[in-house]
């Protein structure tokens, strides 16, 4: 899991918490919807459960901690078990740290005009007609009576094929986040507790280095 893939997804789910109808006449209305009303989430929080399926043998991880967005940029992805990891972005730079290998990678935030389409998101230069095309999708593992929202970027993506919203009706809170890559690996977001427009501060999305690791930034080791 790279720093980059976590910023595109992060920076997608900041474009998801709004309100729709119970009953979308289609799939370009939600699309409109979400659009619209995008400038109505500053920032949100959430506790996620992370799934992962792919490889040859087509094993699983599953995962979970806490997530905090912010825009412009700003993220945070803490996981707490089965391994503590974070990834923070604070709207410059991206920093990934695993404890247990005492090493930080830090990289710098790519411009608009070479980052992954949800990257755009949270800058607000993003759009999701210009930039996707939307359909409705059926998603196995999603609570039943949600809208599933699949999102299939217009220019290639190399973290991913496409991507899946599954939203509660009525309000459209993210319930849970698919996305499928080019070797048919399947993340699996699943979202609980997600509060919208609570005031985080700036400092919750500084990193502090650890001591005793070693760094690795876009110039090289340190």
């Amino acid at each position: 899991m790279t720093v980059r893939y976590l910023a595109g997804m992060a920076l997608v789910l900041a474009r998801t918490i709004s309100a729709q109808p119970d009953q979308p006449a289609s799939a370009d209305a939600v699309a409109r919807d979400l659009q619209t009303k995008y400038g109505r989430v500053a920032d949100f929080s959430a506790d996620f459960v992370h799934t992962y399926r792919g490889g040859v043998l087509k094993q699983q991880v599953s995962e979970s901690g806490h997530l905090l967005v912010k825009k412009p940029g700003k993220m945070r992805w803490d996981y707490t078990s089965p391994e503590k990891k974070t990834f923070v972005s604070d709207g410059h730079k991206l920093y990934s740290y695993i404890p247990t290998d005492k090493q930080v990678i830090v990289a710098t935030v790519p411009p608009d005009d070479q980052a992954p389409t949800p990257a755009l998101f949270l800058t607000g230069k993003g759009n999701i007609q210009r930039d996707f095309s939307v359909a409705f999708d059926k998603v196995a593992e999603a609570p039943a009576g949600t809208i599933a929202l699949k999102l299939t970027p217009r220019k290639r993506e190399p973290e991913f094929d496409w991507l899946t919203l599954v939203l509660e009706p009525g309000t459209l809170k993210l319930s849970m986040m698919v996305t499928v890559d080019a070797q048919g690996g399947r993340s699996v977001f699943s979202f609980k507790n997600l509060k919208e427009n609570i005031g985080l501060a700036d400092n919750e999305f500084v990193f502090r280095m650890p001591r005793g690791v070693d760094v690795t930034t876009d110039a090289g080791t340190k």
